[in-house]
């Protein structure tokens, strides 16, 4: 049985994650072959901010993952996310095309073209129509109407939309690797595919995706996304006041808020921080856990999900979702999110972990990594294939040089015979 290779480019706020990952047919794991994460530069918020930066951080991700798998891509997949993306609910009605007969695929495309028809700016592109429910005459809460009896056919959909500069900001920046782009997906939906459980969905849940820069947030009602948001404001946030409260330099508030992450569960028997014994050699030598946590990490994730529940409850949401709320992203692990999460929305919370991975897995079952595994089963579902180029003896010269950099040395040594 040939093994389908797909991939995967989240491109974040505080990093660029590249997975490379194969599965037979029956597409129930994925067997993990080529990962590689690094620091993200020129985006901000989710959005691109310097094009050559950026390209420059998503190149060197995909280039550390081939070496790491032996192949050379030509196709991946790409997360979007940021301030830009937004959604709503809209309503499709056509007839079934041959009343005698049943609903068809093709009446299913139909009416789901004419949901897709609503008035949006020209600045903006629709990413993804998510059919919610579906009514065959007077018959409503169907879930898959292909092979029944009908004349009317009526979905409900849910669209997400988002910016086009920031799209095309976003693949000009991807297409600099040589691979073709095979889907661009909402990193929000990529989320709920790795962490959220049928029961969960199928009852109403609340997904919170908690990354650098940004959090978005996914209410799913009977299987299907109804609202979608992202709000401007993530766990670097945190970093920032950690930084400003306690005069450190950025790097030493994030290696601080990661061990506090770590430590939580551990009785600690002094409150007292030494930072020198976490690698943080500054000014400042000592520092409160209670005064960290109390004083500057809770207050922000108590902004944080007053927004989330804010946002809920003015979209009619609110008592919807029994399965209550799954936070997911990097900044899932901060100290203090599930209590704070709990109490602000009043609902059972848990940490959402990606599963059915197996392979190079030992440092991305972690919520940080939730987008991109979720964004190889995508591709998976949609046939979103890579061809791969097995590169085992070209690379051995090849991979030790950066692409771009070859490019570049190759069009100077042309010029130099040029008049």
């Amino acid at each position: 049985m040939k093994m389908k290779v797909v991939a995967a480019i989240d491109v974040g706020s505080s990093k660029v994650c590249t997975l490379i990952g194969q599965a037979d047919d029956s597409k129930e794991t994925i067997n993990i072959i080529g990962a590689s994460s690094v620091p993200s530069l020129g985006v901000r918020k989710g959005q691109i901010v310097d094009i050559e930066e950026a390209a420059e951080s998503i190149i060197k991700s995909v280039e550390a993952a081939e070496r790491m798998a032996g192949y050379s891509l030509n196709r991946v997949s790409i997360t979007v996310g940021g301030g830009h993306i937004s959604s709503q609910n809209s309503h499709g009605v056509v007839a079934v095309a041959e009343p005698e007969k049943e609903v068809t695929p093709e009446d299913i495309d139909r009416v789901i073209d004419a949901a897709k028809a609503i008035s949006i700016p020209s600045s903006r592109e629709i990413l993804h129509v998510i059919p919610i429910s579906y009514t065959v005459d007077s018959q409503d809460g169907v879930a898959n109407p292909v092979g029944m009896s009908g004349i009317r056919l009526e979905v409900k959909t849910h669209i997400i939309s988002g910016s086009s500069t920031a799209i095309k900001n976003l693949t000009k920046c991807v297409s600099q690797t040589g691979a073709e782009i095979g889907g661009i997906v909402f990193s929000g939906v990529t989320s709920a595919q790795a962490v959220l459980n049928v029961t969960e969905k199928e009852l109403g849940v609340i997904l919170v995706d908690i990354g650098g820069g940004t959090t978005s947030v996914i209410v799913l009602i009977e299987g299907s996304p109804c609202y979608t948001t992202v709000l401007p404001i993530g766990a670097k946030n945190i970093t920032n006041d950690l930084a400003i409260g306690l005069r450190l330099s950025l790097e030493g508030a994030e290696k601080l808020k990661i061990s506090l992450s770590k430590t939580e569960k551990k009785e600690s028997e002094q409150d007292n921080i030494e930072l020198v014994n976490l690698g943080i050699y500054e000014e400042t030598k000592t520092v409160s856990r209670k005064t960290i946590i109390e004083g500057i990490i809770k207050p922000r994730l108590n902004e944080i999900f007053t927004m989330v529940s804010e946002e809920i409850a003015k979209n009619g949401f609110a008592g919807l979702t029994p399965s209550g709320v799954v936070l997911t992203g990097g900044g899932a692990l901060t100290v203090g999110t599930v209590e704070i999460c709990r109490r602000c929305l009043s609902l059972p919370v848990r940490i959402g972990i990606p599963e059915n991975v197996t392979g190079l897995v030992d440092d991305i079952l972690d919520p940080a990594y939730s987008s991109a595994i979720g964004l190889l089963f995508y591709s998976l579902k949609e046939k979103l294939y890579s061809k791969t180029v097995n590169v085992s003896s070209f690379s051995k010269v090849a991979g030790k040089i950066p692409m771009k950099g070859a490019i570049e040395k190759i069009s100077s040594f042309i010029k130099s015979f040029l008049p």
